[in-house]
């Protein structure tokens, strides 16, 4: 039976989690990297279509690839990052289905129909990509996700000869507290929710 997560789990995940900006000089290990992906590999997508695939930028020679399609203000936090992701989502994420939804002839849903498919590939690996933070976040490792870089040289560096497609990036290491800004406002439950 599924419990309710107790104060300290919950501020990990969301309340204290902060977007961060500077790092710790921390290795992460490709160990913790597989876990990262070892556990939101389990979470749900639609027809378990799984279209999320992720490039973790940790090498000198991967990271003078990724900083020319930086936008500025996104250059310094995440070459200074140990390792930074790229989530992607393949296109072609239904040629798996059948490993992967074997009770039915799900390929056939996608297959043919490319602006279907093509959504539901981004709305799945987007679905993915917070799994992924919040599975970096559950097994110890600060976050900083952004969106401010050159999606189409990103994907002919990094995912060429392949329909994968690059969504966001995502830095991660041990935050360092002194490159945080203050909280951000929210929306509150009436400004952004009904219930009817």
């Amino acid at each position: 039976m599924t419990a309710k997560l107790d104060a300290k789990a919950l501020d990990q995940l969301f309340f204290a989690a902060r977007t961060h900006n500077k790092w710790l000089p921390r290795d992460v290990p490709d160990s913790l990297l597989r876990e990262v992906v070892e556990t939101m590999r389990w979470a749900p997508t639609s027809a378990n279509s799984s279209p999320a695939r992720i490039v973790f930028v940790r090498s000198a020679e991967a990271k003078a690839r990724l900083k020319p399609l930086l936008m500025e203000g996104n250059v310094e936090k995440t070459m200074t990052a140990p390792v930074t992701a790229i989530i992607g989502h393949d296109l072609r994420f239904y040629d798996h289905l059948p490993k992967l939804f074997p009770h039915t002839d799900a390929k056939s849903w996608f297959s043919g129909n490319k602006a279907f498919a093509d959504l539901s590939a981004f709305r799945n690996g987007t679905l993915q990509g917070g799994y992924f933070i919040l599975a970096a976040r559950a097994l110890g490792l600060d976050c900083g996700p952004m969106s401010g870089f050159d999606n189409a040289g990103v994907d002919r560096e990094f995912f060429a000869g392949t329909e994968v497609r690059s969504n966001f990036i995502c830095s991660l290491g041990y935050g360092d507290p002194a490159g945080l800004f203050p909280r951000s406002p929210r929306f509150t439950f009436d400004e952004m929710a009904t219930v009817v």
